[in-house]
């Protein structure tokens, strides 16, 4: 299953609440295709009916059925620029354990 770093989650947690305003709401990652890593990344205020939940330090990522099975051993982290800009990237778990 995906795993957040600890800046992920605060990130995530503040874009969601920052956003959607409830604490229901979360970040969705959803693929258009099961066997592509072409991801997309939108705030909802819930998950679909078949999205994956994962909730981690009160952040809630929701994933879609393709983005669960593309994302199922890596881990999401995400950084803020100067400018306020959000990157997220995206690792494998493996690499922590090393």
């Amino acid at each position: 299953m995906l795993t957040l770093t600890e800046n992920a989650s605060t990130i995530v947690r503040t874009i969601t609440t920052q956003t959607a305003g409830t604490e229901d709401s979360g970040l969705r990652i959803s693929s258009s295709a099961a066997d592509s890593a072409d991801l997309a990344v939108a705030v909802a205020e819930s998950p679909e009916p078949l999205d994956e939940v994962l909730e981690v330090a009160g952040a809630r990522v929701f994933l879609e059925e393709n983005a669960a099975a593309v994302l199922n051993d890596k881990i999401l982290d995400a950084q803020v620029d100067e400018e306020g800009a959000v990157r997220f990237a995206i690792g494998d778990q493996s690499a922590l354990q090393s």
